[in-house]
């Protein structure tokens, strides 16, 4: 043990008494920072400075007309651009745009072709047509520039759809509003013209007894005929308003279809966000499912989850009231009472959900446990919910949006037929008139013509009880004030909601302020194994004393502790850099450093202990591992986007774990994360010690004659 001892004495002595040996160290224990403080540096905020990359925009759109309205929207894009920083917008023509970025002045272009509004204007067509924006990248010049010029292109897209369905909804929705107010202006009119009708028809036995009696009693007869006649033009008038009206509401309604059709993906993507939310108290219990649960952040996750669900329970509503217009709007069918039933199941699920949540975080507030009952029901509700929205999603392509457009068609339908009625009636009025003239004259001229008279009589009777039960068939089936309160919703409020049914509120629980700050603990983990590496590729790890006699484990022992003191020094230097020097965020800076400090430490014995047994072959393992953990560590990308070789690898690399200790630091302790972590290093100082101890002599003594032939070639030390 003292000869162990000895050995690192000595090489901390010759150090500090050798001034060339003591710069070369100095410059070894600084090199590391540099190379991490450098590319930290270089990374701290890059997506604050996207201004930078160029893009090229052409506007070619020549604008439309919707519904009497001018559109522009390849203008309103330009105007939005130009008021937004987060890209290098360049206006100019195609040529221009197409030569840069082909040259590589421009990293994209955006082209909005002259027919852009028009297809736009074309959602209330018959044959809606889709609108196209041209991009193009020049992916030469960079890897990482066309996702981000990419995702700005992305982003306009959103924004134009997200304005244009806000638009167009606003227009059928007004449309609808239109036709409501009409429909309701008119309704003493349409109410008229069906009681007249009804009069009639109910007049028809006392049409047919005047006949009869005209001989005997032609006063009786012309009163009556008389008051019919003084009636009819009135009839004619109201059948031919209310078949116009008819026809605009059945022109609206198929107008609808449109409109409900783009609806289907929004109610889909609600149903979607309530499932996802139905699951968010899971997230709670998972949190107090821990050992040594951390009741303050149980507190705040509750908390948020139930004014998370709170909201999802208002979108529940929403959607279960269109539901249940729709089926109103379909005569009452009961063809959406499953899903609406589900839904208010929902809606009333969310709010106790909400409420035991709370009663969560109230106890968590007080420092205490939360109650296992509150945890079961808690886990209880939700699998109620998710499997409730489950059967909702399951069955929304194949069987709910189906009956949207179904209700809509028949909505349609029955405003066909009221039209085909009320235009039965307009034909046949005139054949009424002709015969209530002829009873007049036959009143006049005697019984010469009641014989003709009663012979037609029977065929208009016919032809108005005909109409008379249409209209009654579709009183029965529908509601004219139950359509007309549908068509009558606020247009603006409808059109916004459509256009953005669904907010996201983003909840940050480890933030962490610049993208640099973020990289740190990758930099600085990986500064820490090229250090190593440096140390091994200047300092010797073998103990040349002429006249010493140690053993394989005393040189083993004693010139790691050299290289280690060196390691310590360097991680020092990079950790307390990082946070002083570079102003990087870490929350707990204390455990930054000795997280550091220990992960040196481990790096260096792996390292060291490859060379020290293999000698030089051993160098190129250690720089080996250090290429495969660059990529399969997760440092950079999410390991789950790169191939399935290092998502294999990953749960093996020092790095993994490495730099998930010093994220812990970074953003906030989880000591159960920390906690495996070190678990890991400790593996890796196990098979360190055991490679080193046990396989440092022989394989050296092994590869001695092969050393000595290597140093001969003059190339090789």
């Amino acid at each position: 043990m003292r000869s162990l001892f000895a050995i690192y004495a000595r090489d901390i002595r010759r150090i500090a008494t050798n001034p060339a040996a003591a710069v070369i160290i100095l410059g070894l224990v600084a090199l590391p920072s540099l190379y991490a403080w450098f590319n930290i540096e270089a990374s701290w905020d890059p997506y604050s400075q996207t201004g930078g990359l160029a893009v090229a925009v052409v506007n070619d759109d020549k604008g439309t007309t919707l519904r009497g309205k001018p559109i522009n929207i390849g203008k309103e894009i330009v105007s939005s651009l130009r008021d937004n920083r987060k890209i290098g917008w360049v206006f100019t023509d195609e040529k221009t745009a197409m030569s840069g970025v082909r040259h590589g002045d421009y990293y994209a272009s955006i082209l909005i072709p002259e027919d852009f509004s028009a297809r736009l204007a074309t959602v209330l067509a018959a044959n809606p047509q889709q609108a196209e924006i041209d991009y193009y990248v020049n992916e030469k010049i960079n890897a990482v520039a066309p996702k981000i010029t990419s995702k700005g292109a992305s982003g306009i897209v959103e924004e134009v759809s997200a304005n244009f369905v806000k638009t167009a909804n606003g227009i059928i929705f007004g449309i609808f509003n239109e036709v409501g107010s009409e429909l309701e202006a008119n309704l003493p009119t349409i109410e008229k013209v069906k009681a007249i009708l009804f009069q009639v028809e109910a007049a028809f036995p006392q049409i047919r007894q005047a006949v009869d009696t005209a001989q005997s009693d032609l006063a009786t007869l012309n009163g009556i005929v008389g008051k019919a006649q003084q009636q009819l033009p009135a009839v004619v008038q109201l059948a031919k308003e209310g078949q116009s009206l008819a026809g605009r509401a059945e022109e609206a309604l198929k107008t609808s279809k449109t409109a409900l059709a783009q609806m289907n993906p929004a109610i889909k993507q609600d149903l979607l966000y309530l499932q996802q939310t139905a699951t968010a108290a899971q997230a709670v219990t998972g949190l107090l499912a821990a050992a040594e649960p951390d009741l303050d952040a149980v507190r705040q996750a509750a908390a948020r989850t139930a004014d998370r669900l709170d909201t999802a329970g208002q979108v529940a509503g929403r959607i279960s009231a269109l539901f249940g217009q729709l089926d109103r709007l379909a005569g009452g069918t009961g063809r959406f009472s499953s899903a609406v039933s589900k839904l208010n199941q929902v809606q009333t699920n969310f709010k106790q959900q909400a409420l035991t949540l709370r009663a969560v975080a109230d106890a968590a507030g007080r420092g205490q446990q939360p109650a296992k009952a509150l945890v079961d029901r808690l886990n209880t509700l939700s699998g109620q919910a998710a499997g409730a929205l489950g059967d909702l999603l399951g069955r929304y392509d194949s069987e709910i949006a189906p009956r949207v457009s179904a209700a809509v068609d028949k909505a349609a339908q029955t405003a066909a037929k009221a039209q085909a009625a009320l235009g039965e009636a307009v034909s046949a009025l005139p054949d009424v008139n002709k015969l209530l003239a002829d009873a007049a004259k036959g009143t006049q001229i005697g019984g010469k013509e009641l014989a003709r008279i009663r012979q037609d009589l029977p065929v208009v009777e016919r032809q108005i009880k005909d109409i008379a039960s249409k209209i009654r068939s579709f009183e029965q089936t529908n509601n004219l004030r139950e359509i007309i309160r549908l068509l009558r919703h606020d247009a603006r409020k409808e059109s916004e909601f459509f256009a953005a049914p669904v907010a996201l509120k983003e909840n940050r629980l480890y933030p962490i302020p610049n993208y640099g700050s973020a990289m740190s603990p990758f930099f600085t983990t990986l500064s820490l194994w090229v250090g190593a590496l440096l140390l091994v590729s200047v300092l010797t790890v073998e103990v040349h004393e002429p006249g010493a006699d140690y053993r394989s484990w005393q040189i083993y022992f004693g010139r790691y502790l050299t290289f280690g003191t060196l390691a310590v020094l360097q991680s020092v230097c990079v950790t307390l850099g990082d946070m002083y020097l570079l102003g990087t965020y870490v929350l707990e800076k204390g455990w930054f450093a000795l997280f550091g400090m220990l992960l040196s430490a481990v790096f260096m014995l792996m390292v060291y202990t490859l060379v020290s047994v293999f000698g030089n072959v051993g160098k190129a393992m250690a720089i080996v591992l250090l290429v495969l953990q660059l990529a399969g560590a997760g440092g950079t990308f999410p390991v789950q986007v790169t191939p399935p070789f290092f998502q294999a690898i990953h749960p093996y690399l020092p790095f993994t774990y490495a730099i998930s200790m010093m994220r812990e630091a970074v953003g906030g302790i989880l000591w159960d994360i920390v906690r495996r972590d070190l678990l890991y290093m400790a593996v890796y100082v196990a098979i360190a010690l055991v490679v080193g101890l046990a396989l440092k002599r022989p394989i050296n003594r092994a590869a001695a004659g092969m050393v000595r032939k290597a140093q001969e070639s003059g190339l090789i030390h």
